[in-house]
Formats: C-alpha cells, sequence, structure tokens
C-alpha cells in the first residue's frame, strides 16, 4: 500500500494558547511514550512539569515557564526526525547545532509530505487537498476566527515571551506559509491554464462541426432547386 503523509499546522502563538487552554482544563499526553530509536525517554530526558494527575487550572505564566514543557516547539519536534539528535537526551549536542538539525529536519519532511494545510487558510486548504488527491468536500471548508485562543487576551510583552519559547515553531510556519501560498498559486495557474486549453479545444471542435454541416447544407439546396426545375419543366 502507498500511504500518503498529510498535516495541519496553525500559527505558533495560536497552537500554543490553545493548548494551555486544554492542558488547563485536564488535558494530558500520560499516554503518550514518544518512542524515538527504539525506546522511550528516561525521567531525566523528559521531566514532567506538574505533580499529580493532571496540570488541571494551572496559569499562563506557570505554563511558560516550565522549560520541559512539551508545548514548545511542538509542531517542528513532531515533524523532525529527532533521531538526528539524540531523541530527547539534551546532552547528544549542543543546544544550537540541535535546533538547526532539527528545524531543518522539519522543514524537509513538511516539504517532502503528499499535502499540508494551514489552519488560517482554510478555503486554500481544501482546494490544494482536492487537487492533489482529486477529491471533492461535500461541503466548503468554514474558517473559524473565533477560537479559545483569539478570546485569550495576553499583552504585547506575553505575546513576544511566547514568540521566543516557539522561536523554532515560529521559523517552520514562515517557511511552511510561503511554500503553501506558492503551491496554491502554482495550482490555480495550473486550473486556468488547463481551462484555457479545454475552452480552445472546444473552439476547434465547434469550428469542425460547422464546417463539416455547410456542404451538406449547400448539396441539399441544389438538389431542391433541381427538384424545382424540373417540375416547372413537365408542367
Amino acid at each position: 500500500r502507498n500511504f500518503y503523509y498529510i498535516t495541519m499546522l496553525r500559527d505558533p502563538v495560536s497552537r500554543y494558547l490553545s493548548e494551555w487552554k486544554h492542558v488547563q482544563r485536564g488535558a494530558t499526553w500520560k499516554t503518550s511514550l514518544h518512542m524515538c530509536d527504539g525506546r522511550s525517554p528516561t525521567p531525566d530526558e523528559l521531566p514532567t512539569c506538574y505533580e499529580g494527575d493532571d496540570w488541571s487550572g494551572v496559569s499562563l505564566q506557570e505554563f511558560m515557564d516550565c522549560s520541559y514543557n512539551l508545548a514548545s516547539n511542538r509542531q517542528v519536534r513532531m515533524l523532525a526526525d529527532l533521531s538526528l539528535v539524540g531523541c530527547y537526551n539534551l546532552t547528544f549536542m549542543n543546544e544550537s547545532e540541535r535546533n538547526t538539525i532539527l528545524l531543518q529536519s522539519a522543514k524537509n519532511n513538511l516539504k517532502n509530505m503528499a499535502f499540508f494545510g494551514l489552519t488560517e487558510f482554510q478555503r486554500k486548504t481544501q482546494y490544494l487537498f482536492e487537487r492533489t488527491f482529486n477529491l471533492k468536500f461535500i461541503s466548503p471548508f468554514t474558517q473559524f476566527n473565533v477560537t479559545r485562543a483569539s478570546n485569550v487576551d495576553i499583552g504585547e510583552d506575553v505575546r513576544q515571551r511566547i514568540e521566543e519559547l516557539n522561536f523554532l515553531d515560529m521559523q517552520l510556519y514562515e517557511y511552511a506559509k510561503d511554500l503553501f501560498l506558492q503551491r496554491f498559486q502554482y495550482s490555480k495557474q495550473e486550473e486556468h491554464q488547463k481551462n484555457r486549453l479545454k475552452r480552445r479545444e472546444e473552439r476547434r471542435l465547434l469550428r469542425e462541426q460547422r464546417a463539416h454541416q455547410w456542404p451538406r447544407e449547400e448539396v441539399a439546396g441544389v438538389a431542391v432547386t433541381e427538384d424545382y426545375n424540373s417540375q416547372v419543366a413537365r408542367w
């Protein structure tokens, strides 16, 4: 079987705030094994940010202050090949080198996916999906601009802090948005060219059809005239 890998990316700040609200309501990823190179990370490699069953009621400040919080740069980490950097072992290489490799790996994997979309561009995402897989959805995608994340009122300093915590995701998203819009523009141009060729072919076939009809009409006209003349001669 051929498997097609697809994904959706989201604006990093909105995504981070959305995850915070999700965790605040009691969501956890306890069942996630975080498998890499055949094993899960040790507690020293991946400490938890909270004690107890969940992190319910966590404030945004507490959420941002935990250096082990996997919400930071989640999109890069989940798209990259972690085995290139020693998985969750942060002592495998220096931080700068690790970040560079992770970001490039995430970009490469995203580019090689059969399809990816952006939450902020629902209609364009639907168009590209339908063009890529030759499928049609029964109803158009809806762009919801009012979300739990959009309802969170944060100051510019907090926004800047979130961007700093997600600096790899910020770079990935800019790359993804540029690539996404390039693909959309290319598909639109391809569609327009295909429609122009189709209309040109239809006009050509119509001209040929008319050209075949005209001689028959002329022959039919001569036959009627000859028949009429023969009747006159008989009268």
